[in-house]
């Protein structure tokens, strides 16, 4: 007798994984739904995930690995995580979910769209099946958001400041992002500050390169003029786009270096 294949859908937090769940929840009604918390993410989240399960009638699990982030952070010899050393991708996100799944054979549904340059899968178990809908259906980003505000769910609220989602210290985030951390959850960027400073041997680490979050925080003034501006331009040249899309254009041309996908889509 053949093993059931499973269905598993990861959700972030974010834009493209909640529109892929909307999109499926009724095409695959045993579609197994999880989210990997770290423990460090915004309140704003949870508080979107608690409304996508009212809209859709669905469960979510909840991963989480076996320690937190403290724990892996001593692990690694209090080296904070970086575009170079994405431990915290590996031990929070893709370990859980794949100890989720265990060797059971499994299609995981991945919301890449069809605009988007890349085919990335965060898992190379060979009972796990990647499958990519919104590719396979050419739906684009304005398709997204179609779905999203169609199904009374809408954007995540952290879009207002910020694109992506993932822990409130992500080493992803761009200046702007992190000013307006510091804006809307000062107790949560005084954390970011003391993973920075607090090292025993005198080491200090920073979460954006070449500059620690005080002084980047000193520029704030500096950081919000530039992001003015880049937004009346923005708004210039796109009158009709969401504004949720013109902060991801402007937040893009500071740095368009794409985030993991366990953490962003």
């Amino acid at each position: 007798m053949s093993q059931k294949v499973r269905h598993v859908l990861g959700l972030s937090g974010g834009k493209d994984s909640s529109a892929l769940a909307v999109l499926l929840h009724k095409e695959i009604p045993d579609m197994e739904y999880f989210f990997c918390d770290t423990h460090k993410e915004l309140q704003e989240t949870y508080d979107y995930l608690d409304r996508i399960k009212a809209r859709l009638g669905i469960k979510i699990h909840y991963l989480s690995a076996n320690r937190g982030f403290d724990h892996w952070l001593n692990l690694h010899g209090g080296m904070l995580p970086s575009p170079q050393m994405r431990w915290c991708t590996i031990m929070m996100k893709i370990k859980p979910f794949e100890q989720f799944v265990g060797e059971d054979p499994a299609v995981s549904y991945i919301g890449i769209r069809a605009d988007e340059n890349r085919d990335g899968y965060i898992s190379t178990k060979p009972n796990i099946t990647p499958v990519y809908p919104f590719k396979e259906r050419g739906l684009v980003k304005a398709d997204i958001i179609r779905i999203l505000e169609e199904s009374g769910i809408g954007m995540p609220d952290h879009y207002r400041w910020r694109s992506r989602s993932g822990c409130f210290f992500c080493f992803f985030q761009r200046k702007y992002e992190w000013v307006m951390l510091a804006q809307e959850h000062p107790d949560l960027f005084e954390q970011a500050i003391a993973y920075e400073e607090n090292h025993s041997d005198g080491r200090t680490y920073t979460w954006t390169q070449g500059e620690t979050l005080r002084e980047l925080l000193a520029r704030k003034d500096e950081i919000i003029a530039k992001h003015e501006k880049a937004m009346q331009r923005e708004t210039k040249a796109a009158p009709n786009r969401p504004l949720a899309e013109s902060l991801e254009a402007v937040l893009e041309e500071e740095d368009a270096e794409l985030p993991c996908l366990a953490c962003h889509l």
